[in-house]
């Protein structure tokens, strides 16, 4: 590889980064948090070798449900207290629909963390393949939200056991089994094992966000910015989003098509609507134009 494309890859890896970080940080119109695609993928094994084993008390019930008090609204907060007071005091079936009533609580206040731990005790308390799919949703999407580099190997691995559980009930489900490749894209094993399920996914229903999306992703990690194109504009043709946009224009761009990345950045500011993002955005393009 030659010294400009190795250059080349440099910067646009770390226009991507600081997308990331600037998504994981902050509510966006029309986005409001980074769903599954996103981009964060750690080299394999990474996750599961690293933290995972001796970070499970970071992001217990107690410790999640006191952090996430810290920012919300200070009644709200109040009612979940007393909420969770009956639900340590119930007998362990009580304890399971007071779990769903917390899991909803936290989710309608976007504390993600807790919504999750809460619907993993109602899976394991009802075992069934919604409940572990609804578990294995919420904790990719904690992992994916959260920056807290502690935490998000624990979150990784609970979402990939969710996924599995659901499996093991039914093989069949699309949903869990690209939860699943994810997972392992993300770091939880082989990447290309990863990949081979998010493709078979595709090639069952082709026009699959979170498998496109992640697809997308790896093709740019990887440098194979042509193929990909192709993932996301399936993705905006079937859910158009300002992460897609932009990283749409983030692989345009690393082929010197820079009128088409210039549209595709502006897709982007408009759908997010977020003043932070329109002035990375607009920096992003004033020196495109200046290429020109």
């Amino acid at each position: 590889m030659s010294s400009s494309i190795r250059s080349k890859q440099i910067i646009i890896i770390g226009a991507i980064l600081l997308l990331v970080a600037f998504l994981f940080t902050r509510d966006i119109k029309g986005l409001v948090k980074p769903t599954e695609e996103n981009g964060k993928m750690p080299a394999s094994g990474q996750v599961a070798e690293a933290q995972a084993p001796n970070s499970s008390a970071s992001i217990s019930i107690e410790t999640s449900s006191t952090a996430a008090k810290n920012v919300i609204n200070k009644n709200l907060a109040a009612d979940i207290t007393a909420l969770e007071g009956s639900y340590k005091n119930a007998d362990a079936t009580e304890k399971i629909g007071f779990a769903k009533q917390l899991a909803q609580k936290w989710d309608d206040v976007e504390q993600i963390t807790p919504s999750a731990l809460y619907l993993e005790v109602v899976a394991q308390g009802e075992p069934t393949a919604a409940n572990w799919l609804a578990s294995g949703n919420r904790f990719l999407k904690a992992f994916e939200s959260t920056q807290d580099s502690v935490a998000q190997p624990v979150l990784l691995q609970r979402a990939n056991t969710s996924f599995k559980n659901v499996l093991e009930k039914d093989p069949s489900n699309i949903e869990a089994k690209t939860g699943l490749g994810v997972t392992i894209v993300n770091g939880l094993g082989a990447p290309m094992q990863g990949i081979a399920m998010l493709l078979e996914v595709v090639a069952k229903e082709p026009k699959n966000v979170k498998a496109n999306m992640n697809l997308g992703l790896f093709s740019i990690k990887s440098g194979q910015f042509d193929k990909a194109i192709p993932r996301f504009n399936t993705v905006i043709e079937t859910k158009p989003s300002p992460e897609a946009y932009f990283y749409l224009g983030t692989a345009l761009e690393s082929l010197d098509r820079n009128k088409e990345a210039v549209d595709a950045y502006l897709k982007s500011k408009k759908l997010a609507a977020n003043p932070t993002l329109s002035s990375f955005i607009d920096k992003k393009i004033a020196e495109l134009k200046n290429k020109n």
